[in-house]
């Protein structure tokens, strides 16, 4: 039985591959082929080989939209981590219908803790919810089937000290 990876390791090897391609800008089929191929699933190679291709084919657009949201700061004085990160979040969040935006910031900030500066997380949180926020707000949030869930959820209400008491 093939064993199916969880999204979050798929999109460190995304980031893998994307900061690669960045240092060496060649060989982005062999590049991704070697980096998958340890993965089992053809579903699990699809999704990476999806995200990467739109996060390229889309990086310019992307890059606008970044530089929109970091006021009087230059996109090359971004960690290219940091910027690859962004990149790919907002790609899933403009591009992957299916993939709710709360699940797409919460794992970029993730993998942004185990691979980026201490800041990284809160830098990257900032700029995907703004964009968000804008998508949202445009109408153009794009999202279908699964992608829809973080809008239907109802969340508990916390219990403070006094409820308990």
């Amino acid at each position: 039985m093939k064993k199916k990876i969880n999204r979050r390791v798929l999109r460190e090897k995304v980031l893998q591959i994307l900061y690669a391609f960045e240092m060496n800008n060649e060989g982005l089929e062999a590049l991704t082929e070697g980096i998958l191929a340890d993965l089992e699933e053809e579903t699990d190679k699809e999704f990476c080989r999806i995200l990467v291709n739109k996060t390229l084919v889309h990086q310019n657009e992307l890059d606008n939209k970044i530089n929109e949201r970091v006021n009087n700061w230059e996109l090359n004085r971004i960690a290219l981590i940091d910027k690859i990160l962004l990149r790919m979040g907002l790609c899933e969040l403009m591009y992957l219908p299916d993939i709710p935006p709360k699940v797409t910031i919460n794992e970029v900030i993730e993998i942004a803790k185990n691979f980026s500066t201490p800041n990284s997380g809160k830098f990257i949180n900032g700029i995907l919810d703004t964009v968000l926020s804008g998508l949202r707000e445009s109408g153009s949030l794009n999202k279908t089937g699964r992608g829809l869930i973080d809008e239907t959820i109802q969340k508990k209400p916390k219990k403070n000290k006094t409820d308990e008491e």
